[in-house]
C-alpha cells in the first residue's frame, strides 16, 4: 500500500486507482450509513476520488491515507446530505404559502360576495 500511495503522489493513474479499488467497499459502507440513496454514494465516492486524486499531494504521512480519504469522504456525504434537507424544505415552502393564500383569497371573496347588513 505504501509504494502505491507513493506513485498516486506521482500521478501514476493505475496506482491511484488501485488503491481506491482497494478502498471501494470501505468508502461505500461509510456512504451508505450517512446517504441511504445508492445514487447519492455514487455521487460522493466519485466527488471524494476526484478530490483525492488532486489533493493527494497534501497527504502528510501515507500511513493514514484511508483515514484521511473517509474524513474527505464524510465531508462529500454531510455535503450532498445538508444539499437535499435544503431542497426538501424548499421545495414545501411553496406549497405551504400556495394553502395560505388559497385559504384567505376564500375568505376575501366570502366576505365581498356576503350582503350588507341592513342600517337601522
Amino acid at each position: 500500500m505504501e509504494l502505491l500511495i507513493q506513485k498516486a503522489k506521482q500521478h501514476d493513474k493505475a496506482a491511484f486507482a488501485a488503491i481506491m479499488t482497494q478502498n471501494a467497499q470501505s468508502m461505500y459502507k461509510v456512504a451508505k450509513a450517512i446517504l441511504k440513496n445508492d445514487e447519492d454514494v455514487a455521487d460522493a465516492m466519485q466527488e471524494t476520488a476526484l478530490t483525492c486524486w488532486e489533493k493527494i499531494g497534501t497527504l502528510k504521512k501515507n500511513e493514514y491515507f484511508k483515514t484521511w480519504m473517509i474524513r474527505i469522504l464524510i465531508n462529500k456525504c454531510n455535503y450532498i446530505y445538508r444539499q437535499k434537507v435544503q431542497l426538501t424544505s424548499d421545495s414545501m415552502i411553496p406549497e405551504a404559502m400556495a394553502e395560505e393564500s388559497g385559504f384567505s383569497n376564500v375568505e376575501w371573496m366570502e366576505l365581498l360576495e356576503c350582503e350588507l347588513l341592513p342600517v337601522k
